[in-house]
């Protein structure tokens, strides 16, 4: 059976999300923080999206506007080069959760 990404829910992808940061001593506020941002919702909004899936959220849900500053490489590729927007989107959320737990400020990963 192969994975399915677009399938995967946030609730489920959250809590490796969590993982990665709290091993790098960054605080689950932090990440609601930059997640919020992407999503461009209130932080305590984003639990709503726990039953979604990946491909419901990033194909229906506007991104902030400062998404497309969003640059750099995730598992070798150029985030802001994907085409099909809704693996962007995800590959988005992926950079910001890799800048965090590089120690990143989260106001320059929010990129405002």
């Amino acid at each position: 059976m192969a994975f399915d990404l677009l399938a995967m829910t946030f609730g489920e992808l959250y809590p490796t999300y969590l993982q990665k940061i709290e091993r790098k001593g960054r605080k689950e506020s932090e990440l609601q923080e930059v997640l919020a941002w992407l999503f461009a919702m209130p932080r305590d909004e984003l639990a709503s999206l726990n039953d979604a899936s990946l491909g419901e959220i990033f194909s229906t849900r506007e991104l902030n506007e400062a998404a497309d500053k969003i640059t750099g490489s995730v598992c070798g590729v150029k985030v802001h080069l994907i085409e099909d927007p809704v693996m962007r989107g995800i590959r988005y959320a992926d950079k910001l959760v890799d800048e965090l737990a590089k120690g990143k400020a989260v106001e320059k990963i929010k990129r405002d």
